[in-house]
């Protein structure tokens, strides 16, 4: 997108800023700087000039104004959980960290719903209705750090996205600071909305590249009382990947299905020191499998025809989760394996998604694309989506070799992906760093459209520019 350079973040910008906030709230720090300027994408780090910190809508408002005035790019920044580089600052501007707006202003028991800024951890927000009986189903791995603002951002899924969906799935209407300070409500608080163009779910998975979101109303499903949780060893990967269609034709929608290669459990298992789960030689991969409900003797019925199903693969015993500690260390070694390789080695976290029926020719052809290219893989992810996350170790490669071959590989699983009716993102956004691969999925005309979209939002593109569209 052709635009007139910025402007830099000069004394005068920063002075002007102190005046409105106060010196408390704008941060210049070399240190916070650094600390701003990234997520948990790769090492990468990109700094930004300054990091304001506003208390509420008002002051977000005040600041799009103020740097569409001065021609500044603001990139708003959450949790800095992500893992496709959303929030890298590229262009030295502002960093619009949202932190403070960490409210939850409603629950409404009578609707199902709740009104909540987008500086709320996941998690805590999660316990929050859980106490009043209610169940907000949206859980990322990184729930107990990532804010909803960012889960709405990139779209967040997770493991029981396979049951109850992902985040644009639960968001029924948001508040939203444009570009140019204008503030919006995108929608109604209403289930059904047939009222000209949707601009709600147009703002989920935008990466804060149209609008900046301000306030969330999320709608909510009554808390279902039990669930059956069962660990599935496996002799053969493929045939795990395989499993996961036949569960879902033989009639049981499980509430999360999770596939974990055996790398990913071996290094999960040092990162949470757990030395309780014992891991035969020759399992190549395992299947966390839940069901949940409020009829335990539905959910047994269920967990029995599952594990019918799992009997024509080569497994070994099924490992039934029987209190809540197990299932807790169950769930904390699938949720750890990002964190694991993050803490052990350099690499490069692709997000593919294919129909759940094509897992294994996507698992088999990323193995035999590692051999081609000579890089080692770790796959994990929510084989119930058909999503699987790949983690290239970069190992003893040379930085030559790491910058120039590896690239070449991540394009050919990405066009193995499309080709198998998949893309190339089913939950971490695109962001930075799969943007150039944007031309994989979309023909330059669908391209376009979505550049003339960011356009009429943003005009000046001072929204987290650098982001989504390829360079070319």
């Amino acid at each position: 997108m052709t635009r007139k350079p910025f402007n830099p973040v000069d004394d005068v910008i920063i002075k002007n800023l102190q005046a409105y906030f106060g010196k408390e709230r704008v941060f210049v720090d070399q240190a916070i700087l650094e600390d701003y300027g990234k997520d948990h994408t790769e090492d990468l780090v990109f700094a930004p000039a300054v990091v304001l910190k506003p208390l509420d809508t008002a002051e977000v408002s005040w600041i799009m104004k103020f740097a569409l005035e001065a021609h500044i790019p603001v990139v708003p920044v959450g949790a800095r959980t992500g893992l496709s580089g959303g929030i890298l600052n590229i262009h030295r501007g502002i960093a619009l960290s949202l932190e403070k707006l960490n409210k939850v202003i409603h629950i409404d028991e009578q609707n199902l719903q709740v009104v909540v800024e987008p500086g709320v951890i996941t998690q805590v927000l999660q316990e929050q209705v859980a106490a009043k009986g209610l169940f907000y189903p949206v859980d990322p791995s990184s729930r107990g750090s990532c804010f909803i603002g960012g889960n709405v951002a990139e779209n967040a899924g997770g493991a029981r996205a396979v049951k109850y969906g992902v985040t644009k799935d639960y968001v029924l209407n948001l508040e939203v600071v444009l570009a140019n300070g204008d503030i919006i409500w995108t929608g109604a608080n209403t289930l059904k909305n047939a009222t000209g163009y949707n601009l709600t779910q147009l703002m989920v998975g935008s990466e804060g590249t149209l609008g900046v979101v301000t306030k969330i109303v999320l709608r909510l499903l009554p808390s279902n009382s039990h669930q059956v949780l069962m660990l599935v060893p496996f002799y053969k990967m493929e045939q795990a990947a395989e499993a996961v269609s036949a569960i879902f034709r033989a009639g049981v929608i499980p509430s999360a299905l999770e596939f974990m290669e055996r790398d990913a459990i071996d290094w999960s298992l040092r990162f949470v020191a757990d030395q309780s789960l014992v891991i035969k030689e020759g399992i190549e991969a395992q299947l966390l499998i839940e069901v949940d409900g409020n009829y335990p003797d539905v959910l047994f019925s269920e967990a029995e025809k599952i594990a019918a199903v799992l009997e024509q693969f080569e497994i070994d015993e099924i490992l039934f989760a029987d209190t809540e500690d197990q299932k807790n260390a169950l769930w904390k070694l699938r949720r750890s394996v990002a964190e694991a390789v993050k803490a052990h080695a350099v690499y490069k976290e692709e997000d593919t998604v294919v129909p759940r029926f094509e897992l294994p020719k996507l698992l088999k052809g990323i193995k035999q694309i590692g051999d081609k290219y000579g890089f080692k893989s770790i796959c994990y992810g929510h084989a119930g989506d058909g999503n699987l996350h790949v983690n290239i170790i970069k190992g003893n490669k040379s930085e030559e070799h790491w910058n120039s071959e590896i690239p070449k590989g991540i394009r050919e699983i990405f066009e193995l992906t499309v080709g198998l009716k998949g893309t190339i993102s089913g939950e971490h956004g695109i962001g930075y760093v799969q943007k150039n691969y944007m031309d994989i999925p979309f023909s330059a005309i669908e391209l376009e459209l979505m550049k003339g979209i960011k356009k009429v939002f943003d005009p000046t593109g001072i929204l987290n520019p650098a982001k989504i569209f390829p360079d070319n």
